[in-house]
């Protein structure tokens, strides 16, 4: 099985596609592996922690230039595989070969978008339809994400999950307690927007203040969350008091927004650094505007308003 899987990951590392029974041999042998893991996965320094990727699968092999391949480097992904890039395809199939090859080494959360509706929206969907002629593959994919992990937890210290924190959930071991197979996505759709608790102005979830991380943090005997789920220009940005952080590894993100990507490095001792990185080239792919997109000024807008502020275009 391994000179099996060696093979889809040296093809997959290409940007080619695996055969549709390939995929679903693939994704069968790594529920195996996901339905042995915890909502609270626990994963062991050193390791580098990624955020957002969303199918810009050149990013991805720019990411593992600058991080270290796999299993040289231990990766934790915080979600978000699929959608709104060109190769939500071929960028999850590599990301679930390489936890099938190296499961040890290789974590993978479930964000947002590893969810049956939202990819029927954002491309992913379509993009199964157009590279293998009928739906299988994304049906695969979208079971295999039901087993996914919600969060980790590194050596005890550092909690990681796409979204951020929610006001039903307050402890590690009400996470750990949650039947993920009937949750859409834990703790998921949060922002960090002033104190105490907020509606999301995304439309869905949690807005979460310096004051909630702090007692989180406290509660849990934590030193730090880390985070994933929204664009910051810098690939990287820390909460007021440094206990959160957003991490972002989408550069120049649905090819417009013009920012910066970033992985955050884990030593042994827990003392932790970012790599920001920029777009890869992209041979063969349309010419792409810095112009921020019109979605994501709209969701800007409703963040100003929501502060008594507004947004001049």
């Amino acid at each position: 099985m391994e000179h099996e899987v060696d093979s889809w990951i040296e093809q997959l590392s290409q940007c080619k596609q695996l055969p549709e029974a390939d995929v679903k041999k693939l994704c069968d042998k790594t529920k195996e592996i996901l339905m042995e893991e915890s909502n609270v996965q626990p994963v062991r320094c050193p390791v580098t922690v990624c955020g957002d990727i969303h199918g810009q699968f050149h990013d991805l092999s720019e990411l593992f230039r600058i991080g270290g391949n796999s299993p040289d480097t231990n990766y934790l992904f915080m979600g978000d595989y699929v959608d709104r890039g060109y190769y939500s395809v071929e960028t999850v199939t590599l990301l679930v070969a390489l936890k099938l090859r190296y499961r040890d080494r290789v974590t993978i959360l479930r964000g947002n978008h590893e969810s049956r509706q939202i990819t029927q929206v954002y491309g992913f969907y379509d993009e199964c339809l157009r590279k293998y002629g009928n739906p299988n593959v994304w049906r695969y994919f979208t079971d295999l994400f039901d087993y996914l992990p919600l969060t980790a937890l590194i050596d005890n210290q550092i909690f990681c999950l796409h979204g951020g924190l929610s006001p039903s959930i307050d402890t590690l071991d009400h996470v750990r307690s949650i039947d993920r197979d009937r949750c859409a996505i834990c703790c998921g759709r949060t922002l960090m927007i002033g104190p105490g608790w907020g509606i999301s102005p995304r439309g869905a979830g949690y807005t979460f203040g310096q004051d909630i991380s702090e007692a989180f943090n406290h509660n849990n005997g934590l030193t730090l969350v880390a985070r994933a789920h929204q664009l910051v220009m810098e690939g990287y940005s820390w909460g007021q008091d440094r206990n959160v952080v957003t991490i972002f590894s989408a550069p120049n993100y649905c090819y417009r927004c013009g920012n910066q990507a970033a992985i955050m490095e884990i030593d042994e001792k827990l003392t932790y650094s970012f790599l920001q990185f920029d777009p890869a080239p992209r041979a063969g792919e349309p010419l792409v505007s810095r112009r921020v997109p019109d979605y994501f000024l709209v969701g800007l807008s409703c963040v100003l308003q929501s502060r008594g502020l507004s947004l001049m275009l």
